[in-house]
């Protein structure tokens, strides 16, 4: 593997860790900021929105530029970032600090997407592409529990520390690995009405559709993991992050699981993982009160969680691959809309005193609709065509 892919790796792991390492700090900084647990929550709200909305408009702006230099450019804002939440003395300061983080966020991979498949071959740039976003599950395996640990022995402005640290480092070896690159002229513009009408085909706006349901009811739960765990199934705090490392290492085996089923058989897979998902949202709210039964149910909707993205991601880029442009880079926005209304939702839920354990059937509820969109949407199924070169997902 190429170094420049493990610096872009190294900066994804930052990433990802930033943006969820949150959910397992929420009663410390709820504590310490004088703020309710649902209210923090809007941490991960408004995070994901700097994402959805912020990041195709900042990659969209430094387009002409090298996108060496913007990467870089991203890194540095994302390092300050986190040293700004480090230090932020109030909670608007915090949710201020969050968005500037989120903003580069989405530009970042947007960006390191298209420069991860230029590394490359051409055959191997799917390969590319996964080793990118492994730096996301990689980061739920090790830095979502870490940066939890080290936020309960230090205090959660540690981990922010700790985090900008990592930035650090990445961007040191963007720096010292990855070759300069030249800005390119304007290209792939003028098709820019054929972009917008295959973005109104009903198999790419209902696959849409699918990553937004399907993401409300896994923020709607992990948002507030921590508190559940703590106050319902009355795990002790110094447990929790290794509950988030068996999160981790159920996403990663479901990434690797997905992208197979996604070649195998695309729709049935997909319909089969979110209707399961609907049963182990149940489970999980009938195991509430039961440690190890809601080990196993974590170990399960966490692969289910993620393996659903593969062919959902597939899908969309196969139904678009005549003008991928503008369909590709909307994929996270997607997921990051169906992250905030998640958050958002869960946070209404425990405001009006329906309980941590709601949240569970909130879960199912959704991965049920998601389901029936699927099967909905099949009908509109047109055949393949050769899919372009993955710019981003």
């Amino acid at each position: 593997m190429p170094l420049p892919l493990i610096a872009l790796f190294l900066a994804a792991f930052g990433i990802g860790t930033a943006e969820f390492v949150i959910a397992g700090l929420l009663p410390e900084v709820s504590v310490d900021l004088g703020v309710s647990i649902p209210t923090a929550g809007f941490l991960i709200t408004a995070y994901a929105i700097g994402v959805a909305v912020g990041g195709p408009i900042v990659t969209l702006l430094t387009s002409r530029y090298s996108r060496r230099n913007t990467i870089l450019a991203l890194i540095a804002v994302f390092t300050i970032g986190q040293a700004l939440c480090a230090i932020a003395p109030n909670y608007p300061m915090l949710m201020a600090a969050r968005l500037l983080v989120s903003i580069g966020h989405g530009a970042f991979f947007g960006v390191a997407a298209i420069v991860a498949t230029r590394l490359v071959a051409p055959e191997k740039a799917g390969s590319a592409v996964s080793m990118l976003l492994a730096g996301i599950t990689v980061a739920n395996i090790l830095g979502v529990p870490g940066g939890t640990a080290i936020g309960n022995a230090l205090g959660w402005r540690a981990t922010f520390w700790a985090v900008g640290l990592l930035g650090l480092l990445s961007l040191l070896a963007i720096m010292l690995l990855l070759p300069a690159d030249k800005p390119e002229a304007t290209h792939e513009r003028t098709s820019l009405s054929a972009q917008f009408k295959v973005l109104g085909r009903p198999v790419i706006l209902l696959s849409f559709a699918i990553i937004i349901v399907a993401m409300i009811g896994q923020f709607a739960v992990f948002t507030y993991i921590a508190p559940y765990l703590i106050t319902v199934t009355n795990v002790p705090q110094n447990l929790v992050p290794w509950l988030l490392l068996l999160f981790g290492v159920g996403s990663t085996i479901g990434v690797l699981v997905g992208g197979r089923l996604a070649d195998w058989k695309l729709m049935p897979s997909l319909i089969g993982m979110l209707l399961a998902l609907t049963v182990v949202y149940a489970a999980m709210a009938l195991s509430s009160y039961h440690a190890i039964a809601m080990g196993i149910c974590i170990l399960l909707w966490s692969g289910l969680s993620f393996g659903f993205g593969a062919p959902v991601q597939t899908r969309i880029l196969r139904a678009s691959a005549d003008a991928p442009n503008l369909a590709s880079p909307l994929i996270p926005t997607a997921f990051n809309l169906g992250i905030a209304l998640g958050a958002s939702i869960g946070a209404a839920a425990l405001d009006h005193g329906w309980g941590y354990v709601s949240l569970a059937w909130i879960g199912s509820a959704v991965s049920l609709a998601a389901a029936v969109i699927a099967v909905v949407s099949w009908n509109f199924e047109t055949p393949a065509k050769p899919q372009a070169e993955c710019e981003a997902v």
